[in-house]
């Protein structure tokens, strides 16, 4: 979405589509952007395209700069990335230029903005000649799996598969000019087979250095022994993390991570979880530091039919990562909280920031708070949402929820958040909440449009 220009893109098999916000029905401005009958050849010949998957899927497209995007495709199981010309006539070209910004971790591009729509002849849309690179660690390569991505500074974080075979999963930076990074490998602790959802930049203080990126994911839940089940995931990174000196050189040395719970209190005390993170939507507040955490979840397995979106705010997040550490003394024993002397800085801590301001890099860490950081990315207490229970919940019905977008809407007594749901069925419920006398809420769908059908 970019509202500065007034126009949505969007990614498909080989093309990249610009919409006008102001006419979504207007006539899009397309970019055709395949693969080279070569490649797409060595790909049918690998097996790979049983349902069409050797093609160019578009799967990140991130603002470069105030004229350009950057975008990725999965390149028929080769990714692949490029910039697009996305400004006026009038701009010119300057892709080659840094992203704005104001120092290091600067939150946004500074994007140049329009007084009115502008005629689609008007716009420069189009590939930049000459300037393909190689899209690993950026875009995955099966068109089939989820990836996420935030371009920050000029640095690219993305959540992604990185393999051909899709078994290797990180949490990746590159481009910029900070050390590439990326999580543990094949360490099942830190990552344990799963599906990315969403990355947000939240500021933790004042004070940049101590930004973080979090990430929204659910996975395998290594803890939970032989067979374990789904559970979805809150992670986060400092921005400024260059990795250890001797242990977790270039691998991330602040990443943690903790459970995201959304259930409903049954009647005998057994909760019913909606394990299965579907979509996050992030509700900007007038403290940036701030921002309400909406999720929409599912359950796993097949016992029963239903979804639920969650509340969560920050400060219940921060609490959790700032108690204790989940550990285990071996593979017989049970997941515990640490009890133990907890290593200086305290790990997952920021360098250079609020609480280390004389540590300039995690490369200044002591070895303790690396090995440390290395066996208890996890920890011990989880997220639950506001009031310990879901905002929207839905079962025995024919349908889940996938996606969520919220607006605040103006009223004579008070502002109501709005929340737009997407189901599986490709409809869109608009659901408001109304707050009740006994501190419960009660929810009211104010219409359902159909999008497509499946």
């Amino acid at each position: 979405m970019d509202e500065d220009h007034d126009r949505m893109y969007v990614g498909s098999k080989d093309y990249i589509l610009s919409l006008d916000l102001h006419d979504i029905n207007k006539e899009p401005l397309i970019i055709h952007w395949p693969v080279v009958p070569q490649r797409k050849t060595e790909c049918v010949l690998s097996g790979k395209d049983t349902n069409g998957e050797c093609g160019n899927f578009i799967r990140l497209i991130e603002p470069w700069n105030r004229t350009h995007l950057y975008v990725c495709g999965t390149g028929a199981y080769n990714p692949i990335c490029t910039y697009v010309d996305r400004g006026r006539r009038s701009q010119g070209s300057h892709y080659l230029q840094a992203p704005q910004s104001g120092g290091r971790t600067s939150r946004a591009a500074d994007y140049s903005t329009t007084s009115e729509p502008l005629e689609a002849k008007e716009y420069i849309f189009r590939l930049e000649p000459g300037k393909v690179d190689s899209g690993k660690g950026k875009c995955p390569y099966d068109p089939k799996l989820n990836s996420v991505s935030a371009l920050i500074n000029g640095e690219l974080y993305a959540g992604v598969y990185i393999d051909f075979m899709g078994t290797d999963s990180a949490i990746f930076r590159t481009l910029g000019k900070q050390t590439a990074m990326r999580t543990d490998q094949y360490n099942s602790r830190w990552l344990n087979d799963p599906t990315f959802v969403h990355a947000h930049l939240i500021p933790d203080s004042a004070e940049k250095n101590d930004d973080k990126l979090y990430f929204f994911f659910r996975e395998k839940a290594s803890e939970m022994g032989q067979s374990p089940m789904t559970q979805s995931r809150i992670g986060r990174i400092c921005l400024n993390d260059d990795g250890g000196h001797c242990c977790l050189v270039n691998k991330w040395s602040t990443f943690l991570k903790a459970r995201l719970i959304c259930s409903v209190p049954g009647a005998d005390g057994i909760e019913t979880h909606f394990d299965e993170l579907r979509d996050v939507y992030i509700q900007p507040t007038q403290d940036t530091k701030n921002p309400v955490i909406y999720g929409v979840f599912s359950v796993s397995g097949s016992v029963f039919k239903g979804s639920a979106v969650c509340v969560y705010s920050m400060a219940d997040i921060r609490m959790v990562f700032n108690g204790p550490f989940a550990h285990k003394e071996g593979p017989n024993y049970q997941w515990v909280a640490y009890t133990g002397k907890i290593p200086y800085p305290r790990p997952g801590t920021c360098p250079g920031g609020t609480f280390t301001p004389n540590m300039k890099s995690t490369k200044d860490y002591p070895d303790e708070v690396i090995n440390f950081m290395r066996n208890h990315p996890t920890m011990y207490n989880a997220v639950y949402p506001v009031h310990k229970r879901p905002l929207v919940v839905r079962t025995n019905v024919d349908y889940e929820f996938t996606t969520i977008a919220v607006d605040q809407v103006a009223a004579a007594d008070g502002s109501y958040e709005v929340l737009f749901l997407g189901t599986d069925r490709g409809s869109v419920q608009k659901v408001i909440v109304l707050p009740r006398d006994d501190l419960q809420t009660e929810e009211l769908v104010l219409e359902e449009v159909e999008v497509f059908k499946v």
